[in-house]
């Protein structure tokens, strides 16, 4: 009888895993990753272009994180975006260039896109 009783209480805990992941996650949270994604790239490409921003995006994508981050996993999951932004643009460039700057103005466009719509409670 107590490993009928076990295996029930087990079940239930892995039945409601996914339901409690669920829960975590929100309509927006495809935009809020690529939010993460650009801050991690505009963070990196102004500093090689010596905007003098010093942790200006990093403290953004911490109050990202702080306000979204209600999860360990949500937290991970805005931080692996933030640090993949970062990195793919650390390969691609090792020093500003009129590129670089383009790819700043249009992410900059794009960020505050995404946040408006966010914040909006848009989809």
């Amino acid at each position: 009888m107590p490993r009928a009783i076990i295996a029930i209480i087990l079940l239930g805990f892995a039945l409601g895993a996914p339901a409690r992941a669920a829960e975590d996650s929100k309509p927006y949270d495809g935009q809020l990753l690529r939010l993460a994604e650009l801050l991690g790239a505009v963070h990196y490409l102004r500093e090689i272009c010596g905007a003098g921003d010093g942790s200006l995006w990093r403290d953004k994508m911490e109050a990202l994180v702080e306000a979204e981050g209600t999860s360990a996993l949500r937290r991970a999951k805005l931080v692996q975006s933030f640090n993949k932004g970062y990195r793919s643009y650390r390969r691609t460039y090792q020093t500003c260039t009129k590129s670089a700057e383009t790819a700043v103005s249009r992410f900059l466009a794009e960020g505050a896109d995404i946040a408006e719509a966010v914040s909006a409670g848009g989809s």
